[in-house]
């Protein structure tokens, strides 16, 4: 089936518990909320792309055989909630190797954008650091910051600024759901279609609106 669109998901303290250079497959668990934030995003018809920095690999913790037997892990039980990733990209690179690949530099949204034919500019970027909004931002994407993982105390912080900040995974597909909606009826941008997503979101999930061009926003032509 054609996608609609993509959501790119960063990996750790987006879509599973956040654990400091995880090299343990057993070790892998589902965020509260994250399969269902997932299997509501894909009932929408988007794509959904794991985009991950992996410098344990360069700086010698794990290989690139654990990494794919944690995404084959993750890929197991995110199948159990009824969900299908459709692709994994990873960076094993260390910050000072200078590659392309690694967030928020965009190789790894290049690579996936090739190989699923998608444009990244209709995508939602989703993560919990300033990485991944950055990442967004660079392909022109709409970002989401979560408040898992580090995201609450990057969102404290305010050391990025992201298109929204939601609580988790339920709460991003809520707004892009009302997007999508929004985009669909042809409403215009400004603070009336603001409102507008607002208040058919729970309270938690509007705390930070973005400043995004509705009308320019044309969810039902995306190309996947």
């Amino acid at each position: 089936m054609k996608k609609k669109g993509f959501v790119l998901l960063d990996r750790d303290g987006t879509v599973i518990v956040e654990r400091h250079y995880l090299s343990d497959p057993d070790r892998v668990e589902l965020l509260p909320g994250s399969a269902a934030g997932l299997r509501q995003m894909a009932s929408m018809g988007l794509g959904l792309v794991l985009i991950t920095n992996q410098s344990g690999i360069g700086r010698g913790f794990f290989d690139e055989t654990r990494v794919r037997e944690i995404h084959q892990r993750l890929q197991d039980l995110l199948a159990v909630e009824g969900v299908e990733l459709d692709g994994i990209y990873f960076c094993p690179h260390k910050p000072t190797d200078d590659c392309d690949c690694r967030k928020p530099r965009t190789g790894m949204v290049e690579k996936a954008t090739k190989c699923l034919g998608f444009d990244p500019q209709k995508s939602f970027v989703i993560g919990d650091k300033p990485c991944d909004v950055e990442l967004g931002q660079a392909v022109g994407a709409t970002t989401f910051l979560v408040r898992t993982g580090y995201g609450a105390k990057v969102a404290t912080e305010g050391s990025t600024n992201p298109d929204y900040i939601v609580n988790n995974l339920v709460e991003a597909a809520e707004v892009i759901q009302k997007i999508i909606a929004l985009s669909s009826q042809r409403f215009s941008c400004g603070d009336a279609a603001r409102s507008a997503v607002s208040g058919q979101l729970s309270a938690q999930a509007a705390q930070v609106l973005p400043l995004l061009d509705l009308a320019n926003f044309n969810c039902p032509d995306l190309n996947g």
